[in-house]
Parts: C-alpha cells; sequence; structure tokens
C-alpha cells in the first residue's frame, strides 16, 4: 500500500493529468467554480500565498490539503474501507459483515445519520402479496424521460433487477427486530393531468422496540454489525483520496479528534458520503435552482460534499446536471423569500426554520404573489417550485376553506404525501384549528372568515388582492365545471372555495438532499472525466450520479432511497468478488 507521500505539493497536484481532466469537466454547464486558471491558482498556493479561490469563497472543489511529514498519527489497515454512516453506509455495513469481511465504516459526526424510511424496490413477496406487478421496461424507460435521457440505463437497470433481492435480504433482518412493512399499492389513479406512470413499489418499515420507542432501519442495522463484532468509526472526517503509483485507490485519510489518519484499504473504497445539500457554494454552482425557489433545508447539515468533492480532485467525473430533491413544503411568512441566506463560506441555511409541513404537498389552489394562478398545482413535488422560482420572491401561497378533510381524502396524493392525509383521517372530529394549531400559531398559517380578509392577512394588496379574488371566483368556476380551463388539473383534484373559515400558508421549497454526484458503472465503480474506471473507488447513494437529472421522480416512489440501499449492496459484494 502506498502511504502518505509528503512532497506532492499543490502545484503538482493541480498541475497533474487526472487534476488537469477533473477541472475540465467542470466546464459543463453551471457548475464549474469560478475561478481563474487551475495554474494561477496553483502559482499562488506555490508561492505561499494562500488559495486566491479560498479569499473568494467560490472555490467549492478546491484542492487537496497539504500535509507535512508529521502530520499523520496513525496509519491503519483494512479489506474494504466504507465513509459515511446514512442510509447506504449501513446497508453496505451491513452487507460486509454478512460476508465476513474486516471492513472499516467511518463517520465523520459522532453517529449513524438519519434513517429515510421509504424505498422503492421492484417486484418483491409484498409487491406480488398485493397482487400487482411492476413493468420493469416501462419503469426503465419512465425513469429515463424524468431525467431527459440523461440516466445511465445500465446503471438504473441494477437497482430495477437486484432490488427485490435487496429485500429478502433486508426484510429478515428487520421484522427480527420488531419492524413490519406496509407496501403501498394504492397507485390506480391519474396524476398531474398527464401520463406519468405510477408504480406499486413503495416499501415502509416500522415498528417499536421494547421501550417504545420508534424503530429505525439504520439504527437496526448498526445493531445488527455490532451483533457480528463490527462497529462504527465516529469522528473520521474525509480528507483525500489516497492513490498507488497506478492510479488505483488504495485508501483514505481521515481528519480525527487525535489528528490525521490513514485508512489503507486492500479491497478499495466505498463512498457513502451523501449529497452537498448543505454547501452553499456547491449548491449555487450545480444546482442554482435551489438558489430560486428553496425555503427550507431539511437535509442533513453534514452532507456538504465532502466524497464527491474528494473523488472529483483526482480525477473523477460528476453528473453534468444538477438534480435537488425538493419538496413544496417550504412554509414561510407571508412576505418571505426562497433562496440561499447564508454568508460565503457557511452552511446553507434559509428562511424557514421548522420542519416540512407536508400540506404543501396537496393539489390545492396556488397562486403566486401576484394573486394569480401560474400552474397546475396536481404534479410532482418540485414542479410547483420550479415554476414559483418565476415569481416575485421564488414562493407561492397555498389556500384552502373548511372542507380540507373531504379535499385531501378525494385528492388520493401518493407517497409521504399521503401522510396528511393520514393525519386528517385519524384527526376526523378534530377541527382544523387544532390541527394546525403550531402554524397558526406562528403565523405561516393564517384564517379569515372571508375572503377579504384573508388576502389581506397573506399579503395581497392592490391589484394582487383583486386579482386574487378573481382567480378565486374563476377557481369556484371550474369547480361548478368540473374542468380546469386554464392548467388542465384533474376534476377530482379541483377543490371550491366557498366555506367558512378560509385558510392559506406561504411556501417555497424543502430541500432534502442532491441525488447528481460521480458517475458510475453498473458496478458502482467511479467513472473519470473519460469514462472510465478508476480503479478501487466505488460511490454509492447521494454521492453517485448516473441515475437523476433535473428533479426527483416523486411518482417513482422511494426511488432514491431504494437505489441507494441496492448499489451500496451491489457494490460491496463486487468488491468482495462475490458477484462478478
Amino acid at each position: 500500500m502506498k502511504t502518505l507521500s509528503t512532497n506532492v505539493s499543490r502545484r503538482s497536484f493541480l498541475t497533474g493529468a487526472t487534476a488537469a481532466g477533473a477541472l475540465a469537466a467542470l466546464g459543463l454547464a453551471g457548475c464549474a467554480p469560478q475561478a481563474a486558471t487551475a495554474t494561477a491558482t496553483a502559482d499562488t498556493a506555490a508561492d505561499g500565498e494562500g488559495s486566491a479561490l479560498a479569499s473568494t469563497g467560490s472555490d467549492w472543489l478546491g484542492a487537496d490539503p497539504e500535509l507535512a511529514e508529521g502530520d499523520l498519527v496513525e496509519t491503519r489497515e483494512t479489506e474494504l474501507l466504507i465513509i459515511g454512516a446514512g442510509n447506504g453506509g449501513m446497508a453496505a455495513a451491513a452487507t460486509a459483515a454478512d460476508l465476513g469481511l474486516d471492513f472499516t465504516l467511518c463517520e465523520k459526526t459522532g453517529s449513524i445519520q438519519r434513517t429515510r424510511h421509504w424505498f422503492g424496490a421492484i417486484n418483491t413477496k409484498y409487491t406480488k402479496a398485493a397482487g400487482a406487478e411492476v413493468d420493469t421496461a416501462k419503469l426503465l424507460n419512465e425513469f429515463t424521460r424524468y431525467a431527459s435521457g440523461q440516466a445511465d440505463q445500465r446503471v438504473v437497470r441494477v437497482w430495477i433487477d437486484e432490488s427485490a433481492e435487496v429485500t429478502d435480504w433486508l426484510d429478515p433482518i428487520l421484522t427480527a427486530a420488531g419492524m413490519t412493512c406496509a407496501f403501498d399499492n394504492d397507485v390506480d389513479h391519474e396524476t398531474g393531468g398527464t401520463d406519468f406512470n405510477i408504480f406499486p413499489m413503495e416499501h415502509y418499515y416500522s415498528g417499536k422496540d421494547a421501550a417504545g420507542e420508534a424503530l429505525e432501519r439504520n439504527k437496526v442495522l448498526l445493531a445488527y454489525i455490532n451483533e457480528r463484532g463490527y462497529d462504527v468509526t465516529y469522528n473520521h472526517s474525509l480528507v483525500k483520496l489516497v492513490q498507488d503509483e497506478s492510479g488505483k485507490v488504495t485508501g483514505a485519510i481521515f481528519e480525527t479528534p487525535d489528528g490525521y489518519v490513514q485508512i489503507n484499504a486492500e479491497k478499495g473504497v466505498l463512498l457513502t458520503t451523501g449529497g452537498y445539500v448543505s454547501n452553499a457554494e456547491m449548491l449555487r454552482a450545480c444546482n442554482p435552482m435551489v438558489d430560486r425557489c428553496v425555503t427550507l433545508q431539511y437535509g442533513s447539515p453534514n452532507n456538504t460534499g465532502d466524497g464527491i468533492r474528494a473523488a472529483m480532485r483526482i480525477g473523477a467525473q460528476k453528473d453534468a446536471i444538477g438534480a435537488p430533491m425538493i419538496f413544496d413544503r417550504g412554509a414561510v411568512l407571508p412576505g418571505e423569500n426562497a433562496g440561499i441566506v447564508s454568508e460565503p463560506g457557511e452552511p446553507a441555511t434559509f428562511v424557514g426554520t421548522d420542519k416540512q409541513f407536508n400540506l404543501g404537498s396537496q393539489p390545492l389552489m396556488k397562486v403566486g404573489r401576484d394573486g394569480k394562478r401560474f400552474a397546475n398545482e396536481s404534479t410532482p413535488y418540485d414542479f410547483c417550485c420550479f415554476a414559483a422560482a418565476a415569481n416575485e420572491g421564488g414562493v407561492f401561497c397555498q389556500v384552502f376553506d373548511s372542507n380540507l378533510k373531504e379535499d385531501v381524502k378525494r385528492f388520493s396524493t401518493i407517497g409521504c404525501s399521503r401522510q396528511t392525509q393520514q393525519l386528517l383521517a385519524k384527526e376526523a372530529d378534530t377541527p382544523l384549528d387544532e390541527i394546525y394549531a403550531d402554524q397558526l400559531e406562528k403565523g405561516t398559517m393564517v384564517k379569515a372568515d372571508t375572503l377579504e380578509e384573508l388576502a389581506d392577512k397573506l399579503g395581497f394588496a392592490g391589484e394582487a388582492k383583486d386579482a386574487f379574488l378573481a382567480e378565486v371566483d374563476k377557481y369556484n368556476s371550474f369547480f361548478d365545471a368540473q374542468k380546469d380551463g386554464d392548467f388542465g388539473k384533474e376534476a377530482y383534484r379541483l377543490s371550491e372555495l366557498r366555506t367558512a373559515p378560509f385558510y392559506g400558508t406561504w411556501f417555497g421549497g424543502s430541500i432534502l438532499t442532491t441525488v447528481d454526484g460521480l458517475r458510475i458503472n453498473p458496478d458502482m465503480q467511479v467513472l473519470d472525466t473519460e469514462g472510465h474506471v478508476i480503479e478501487g473507488l466505488y460511490a454509492a447513494g447521494d454521492c453517485s450520479g448516473s441515475v437523476f437529472a433535473n428533479n426527483y421522480p416523486e411518482y417513482i416512489v422511494g426511488c432514491a432511497c431504494g437505489r441507494t440501499i441496492t448499489f451500496s449492496r451491489h457494490a460491496v459484494r463486487h468488491m468482495a468478488g462475490d458477484i462478478a
């Protein structure tokens, strides 16, 4: 194994062939660091004046840090190195434990990351038990359509083909811990006034432990590996990847409370480090729509693109097109705008400080600050947010009347937006004011006895107020006619606004994660800028790419987490030689 070479300067790194390729790849639209040139930056650093890019706060990629001879406090050996203890890392670790591998799972924080419970799997035993079946060819091509042809269909196919086996492997682990699977097969309805295809594939495991606490998949997997003699190595923050003379990745260097530690990995390194939802500079460069329509960050504050950037510094290729996972649930006060509000160099923050408000995903009437509707509200989560990016402030207002419970039941949305339907059904005898007391108290929801009063409380004035009231009248006429004459929303997802009291909430997008990342092949091996495999380097989950572009395909429910678990398991099996 090659240990750290302390005589490799930043100049030689930046001007090397792999770095040149990486920087060249960044010339793709909208995702390049705002730098002068690599050479100029290298010269500045070599002259001891510090990084010119760092001073501008625009260098989201950066260069590998320079480490002196005595900076390494320890070098360890392992067979397989997994970096990141989230949904992907925990699935990878459990797979490695089953295979009896000597592995190390490093997490930069002091705990494993929270579970994304909903995951998509294709034609599992639960699918068959429900009498359902997924047309895999149709699913593959629907996925490709969402990504405007930029998904690698060979990679997507791995998830489609292997997710049932992954469920068969995972199911007994979770059920033994006391979790049960709820399979959603209620997908037989129109969506969005278009031909969106919906597939029966959403799996959700839940349960409680002996103490009555809710069980989480990642915590169950942690207990699973603990029982087999493994554990997570915490407080290890990825600094750089290590390569041998051939370019093969042989390990990584971490910053720890005790200093820099190098871990060499015989079978390779698997990145499961998540996306970059908390990296403001990277978001602005690679997902500019976020700065135009998002009001709430509901992802992990720890996801700063560490794995993506470390791999790109050694020549890895990143998806050219961003893919933010945005849900229409970022409630804000009237007058607040979308956009990143953090200072340069700080984690990405937004005006929204509350948890997601699930009601935003219901196809109720939505208008901009001009008081007018601007889109079909019965669309995937991010569509209205993207459309609202062209509105003043990048936000939209959602309004409804006292018939909300009946409306939401009729709307019959799918995925996690169904939580609103479940909540209102459970609280059938509870007044809306009690159900939404928290939002009403905070002011993120307003209530009025008349539509005129509602308009005032929502901040509409002058022409905008007149337009809003006229729009309500028109929307009521669409309901009466059972036809949306403006945007073609399905009749069963229309509602009337006639029964006081009336309610309204301003929303922007809530960003959960980013799902554009390192390009990979069907074995999850990371590719360089020429499309060649970087030996010894794998990626899975949100730090990996080749699957999504522009959006998160909401009607392919649970596809992101399903892909994460499936790809992580596949990568470990490939590294171990368990699959060809």
